[in-house]
C-alpha cells in the first residue's frame, strides 16, 4: 500500500499547485484586440471579462458591421483566454501519472 500513499501524496501535491494557480490566472489580465485595434478587450485569465474599448471611428461604421465585429472580437478573446487557461493547466497536471489510467 506504499505506491496508494505515495499517490495520494502526489495527489495533494498536484491539487496545491492547481489551486495556487487558479488564484493567480484569477489576477493575470490579457489583451487582444481586434479590427486593427477597433476593438480592444481586457479579460482575465479565467474568463472574466474586465473592459472593452472601441474606437471613436469604429462606431461610425455600419450597425451591423460593428456589431460582427464586436461579436466575433469577444468569441475569439474567450477562446484565446480559455486556451491560455488551458495551457498554463496543463503544465501543472501534466507531471501526474496515475497507474492504469493515461
Amino acid at each position: 500500500m506504499a505506491g496508494v500513499g505515495k499517490l495520494l501524496k502526489q495527489a495533494q501535491k498536484m491539487q496545491r499547485q492547481i489551486d495556487e494557480l487558479q488564484a493567480q490566472l484569477a489576477e493575470k489580465e490579457l489583451e487582444f484586440s481586434s479590427g486593427g485595434g477597433a476593438v480592444k478587450i481586457k479579460i482575465m485569465a479565467d474568463g472574466v471579462f474586465k473592459e472593452i474599448s472601441l474606437d471613436e471611428e469604429f462606431l461610425k461604421e455600419d450597425k451591423e458591421f460593428v456589431e460582427e465585429t464586436l461579436l466575433a472580437a469577444i468569441q475569439e478573446a474567450s477562446q484565446n483566454a480559455k486556451e491560455f487557461h488551458g495551457e498554463e493547466m496543463q503544465k501543472v497536471t501534466s507531471g501526474f501519472n496515475m497507474p492504469g489510467m493515461f
